[in-house]
């Protein structure tokens, strides 16, 4: 079936956070959501509840959970039960309340820098000390993990570990013997993982996704997963995600933390969820393909049409780490292209120790609106020579 990637939908005058909240005349290549309508079968359970006309107190049905249970299994090859699945609105919340359940009141939490911003005030929201160590970057822009750095930044205080695999902002997919080291370093010493796996579905040819929690048992038995189908099927409006607990008593510590915060997920994230899952997959391996052939695009015009500015082709999620620390610039690269490309990325900086110089673009977008960004960065730098 025929997916039409390339129109772009009327997104200013939406109440929209990435179109709305820059200039007229700028172009959004920011904040992670992809300009693409979602499948069909999600607009079209979406209609039948607005249509119902009745929106109460909602039942979570055993299909929802089920759903999950299919869906990781198809994916990735992960077998959990019903019984290890628990419905919240937001994953950031879910990393937040695992602080709040495994650190207080006098642990720590870890995790590796450059990471999405959130991931930097986990330790401060949950009254806890906050330790980052920092990713290596390689001489090819790719990144690895200093496992003995890794170590060394854990002390007794350390409770928690905030994994994100695929890595927001570096693109890594992190292979199965890192997954295990870092595991078997955190077993070591007493410290959960709290995996942010969101990007898990985003993944791209000759890579494969692996959670962590499906290395074996005993991983599993510390390990809360965080998982959403808001980046894979562009629903992150709609507030709908998943934490998969597979240890009984980890789930109770887990739950006990958000009694009466968190109560359910609205019924619209809910019937989204169930009908990406279970109807969106064409879409999706539709969707994987143009994303790649963006990567690809924005990889090569980097190379060849902005000098001083380098990129590792990412692995996973639809976001380009774009290294600019050779251009020259006064003050942070992302302000130098606001103003003299109107093109509005992240700065490196947002994202903690070693994004500084950097900045994240947003490649999940039809391509004629990526070649229109990327021309307008190649016309900027030509005003530095």
């Amino acid at each position: 079936m025929p997916y039409n990637f390339d129109t772009l939908p009327e997104r200013r005058g939406t109440d929209c956070t990435k179109w709305d909240h820059v200039g007229a005349d700028e172009l959004p290549m920011w904040v992670a959501d992809m300009d693409f309508r979602s499948p069909e079968p999600v607009i079209a359970a979406l209609k039948k509840r607005v249509e119902h006309g009745v929106f109460g107190y909602p039942y979570l049905c055993p299909d929802y959970k089920q759903a999950v249970v299919d869906w990781v299994s198809r994916r990735h090859g992960w077998q959990i039960t019903p019984d290890d699945i628990l419905f919240l609105s937001g994953v950031v919340e879910g990393f937040n309340i695992a602080a709040h359940a495994l650190a207080r009141p006098d642990g720590a939490v870890i995790c590796h820098t450059p990471a999405y911003g959130p991931f930097l005030t986990v330790g401060e929201n949950a009254g806890v000390a906050q330790q980052n160590v920092e990713l290596t970057r390689e001489a090819d822009g790719s990144y690895s993990i200093d496992l003995d750095a890794f170590e060394a930044a854990i002390t007794a205080q350390t409770r928690l570990f905030i994994l994100c695999n695929p890595h927001n902002p570096t693109g890594r997919v992190f292979h199965r013997t890192e997954l295990e080291a870092l595991a078997e370093i955190c077993l070591r010493h007493n410290v959960a993982i709290c995996s942010d796996e969101i990007h898990s579905d985003l993944v791209y040819s000759g890579h494969k996704h692996i959670p962590i929690a499906a290395l074996n048992a005993e991983v599993a038995k510390h390990t809360i997963t965080l998982l959403a189908p808001s980046k894979t099927f562009n629903l992150a409006g709609l507030q709908a995600s998943i934490a998969i607990i597979q240890d009984e008593d980890l789930r109770t510590q887990f739950k006990s933390a958000y009694q009466g915060l968190v109560h359910w997920v609205n019924i619209m994230g809910m019937e989204s969820l169930l009908a990406a899952y279970r109807e969106g997959e064409d879409w999706l391996d539709a969707l994987l393909q143009y994303l790649e052939a963006n990567r690809d695009y924005t990889a090569d015009f980097v190379q060849n049409e902005l000098p001083g500015v380098s990129m590792f082709k990412p692995e996973g999620t639809y976001l380009a780490w774009l290294d600019c620390r050779a251009l020259g610039v006064e003050g942070k690269p992302s302000d130098f292209f606001k103003q003299q490309a109107k093109v509005v990325m992240n700065d490196g900086s947002w994202f903690g120790a070693g994004g500084e110089g950097f900045v994240r673009l947003n490649f999940g977008t039809p391509r004629s609106i990526l070649q229109e960004a990327l021309e307008k960065m190649k016309a900027a730098l030509e005003t530095l020579k």
